[in-house]
């Protein structure tokens, strides 16, 4: 497998791998505790007419990517904050146009000759250097974000009504994460593809929460097991020849059954009475 990191495409998405698994700990982690899963995949399908719109448009992937997706969380927020007793429905909605949206755009696109499988499933090894870049500044914005409001994430993550007593500015937090949500989508993309972002976003954090007892150490758990699905993935997929971003995901998801299996075996341990 050493043989492998001397060529430039894998170490590229070594890089790329290692930067999105710090943001999904990081994101990850905000979105499996104050449980909005299901906005986190609006937004990720949503993305997909981001790279429609990049491309008809001419412009970079990430930079339309991410411009389509902040819009896109921008009316998710604003949606669930008016109208919570039909969140399901417009997230939905907005979920179904953002895909259409971006397939009409994509046929509309002279010459188009775009992989579709590569966002939709991945495509870790054709990361470019340029991108890397671009990823990098996104994670460390996303990063000293999180530190700077850390404290008030986290009283807005366990008790929002209590966060707003305490003046803590609970709906422009709200709007923050979503915003970063849609940063850390785009990253996710490249690596796993868009049906399988969610996955890599919540089963690191899902798996982290049942043992560690503080947001951060969750965080920091949620980073570290990110990386290590990830990593593991990528040289699997490489030495058997699969698809980098099915492998990483099966990976994790291994991850997740192996705690699960190790919960259940530690519940039924017999216990016995002190003498």
């Amino acid at each position: 497998m050493w043989e492998a990191l001397q060529l430039e495409f894998m170490q590229n998405a070594l890089t790329a791998g290692i930067l999105i698994s710090v943001v999904c700990g990081i994101i990850g982690t905000l979105v499996v505790v104050n449980r909005i899963v299901f906005l986190a995949g609006g937004i990720a399908h949503a993305a997909y007419g981001g790279i429609g719109l990049a491309y008809f448009m001419g412009w970079p992937y990430l930079t339309g990517t991410v411009g389509f997706s902040l819009f896109s969380a921008g009316v998710m927020a604003a949606v669930t904050l008016k109208a919570k007793h039909r969140v399901d429905a417009m997230v939905g909605v907005i979920w179904a146009v953002g895909m259409a949206v971006g397939i009409i755009l994509l046929d509309l696109t002279p010459g188009y000759n775009v992989d579709l499988m590569s966002f939709l499933f991945g495509s870790i090894l054709a990361v470019p250097r340029s991108d890397l870049w671009q990823m990098a500044v996104m994670g460390v914005v996303v990063f000293v974000v999180v530190v700077y409001y850390y404290n008030d994430f986290l009283a807005m993550s366990y008790d929002d009504e209590f966060a707003r007593l305490r003046n803590v500015p609970v709906t422009f937090l709200y709007c923050l994460l979503l915003g970063m949500i849609a940063v850390a989508v785009v990253m996710i993309i490249r690596v796993v593809g868009l049906i399988l972002v969610i996955a890599l976003l919540t089963i690191p954090p899902f798996i982290a929460e049942k043992f560690t007892r503080s947001l951060r150490t969750m965080m920091i758990a949620s980073s570290i097991l990110s990386c290590m699905f990830t990593v593991t993935g990528l040289f699997l997929s490489y030495a058997l020849n699969l698809t980098s971003g099915a492998t990483i995901i099966l990976v994790a998801a291994a991850g997740f059954f192996i705690s699960a299996l190790w919960e259940i075996f530690k519940h039924r341990q017999p216990t016995y009475p002190s003498v």
